[in-house]
């Protein structure tokens, strides 16, 4: 029986620490480029806001879907303290408005993959961006995603997230139910 024990102790100290999921959630090129992220679709994924043309009099600026996913462990972190630590890293990917109706009804479904964004908290490395947030653009190359990407011009996505980020710290907290229910305390 004790062997069956230590075997299952040895088993669940070898798999990662949400800590250790978190080291290295944004790793860097020698040229300062942001790595594509891997296996964000198995971090937590806290919504998906869409705004289509046809409620944007065909003027939409993101007409499309966006599933973000934030790191484990700094999710984790943020249910702690209600604050983003350093080293938070969002992925957004984008998907087109494909379809209108289906077997449940009319609405917005999302199509194809069209695009990838990443955003990194780092006040080391980005201590002259407002918030220490810079944003990446991954858009596909003919077809394929960037493998690395620069950081964005500040004024391409801080003017907006600084306006209207509900939540403060430059996220979009009130448009992501899984945020807003750690603030609410559900």
């Amino acid at each position: 029986m004790l062997l069956v024990a230590l075997a299952g102790t040895t088993a669940l100290s070898a798999l990662p620490t949400i800590t250790e999921a978190a080291s290295g959630a944004a790793k860097f090129t020698s040229k300062g480029e942001l790595l594509l992220p891997i296996n964000y679709r198995q971090w937590v994924f806290v919504g998906a806001p869409v705004t289509p043309n046809d409620l944007n009099d065909g003027k939409a600026q993101f007409p499309e879907f966006h599933h973000v996913y934030i790191d484990p462990a700094s999710f984790a972190r943020y249910k702690k303290t209600g604050i983003f630590p350093n080293g938070t890293v969002f992925v957004k990917e984008l998907v087109d408005v494909a379809f209108k109706s289906s077997a449940s009804g009319n609405g917005y479904f999302p199509g194809e993959f069209i695009g990838l964004s990443v955003s990194v908290k780092d006040a080391k490395r980005f201590h002259n961006e407002p918030g220490n947030w810079a944003f990446f653009n991954f858009e596909r190359d003919n077809g394929k995603r960037l493998d690395s990407a620069k950081a964005q011009p500040t004024e391409f996505c801080n003017s907006c997230h600084k306006q209207w980020a509900g939540g403060g710290d430059w996220v979009f907290n009130q448009y992501y139910p899984v945020l807003r229910a750690v603030i609410q305390g559900l």
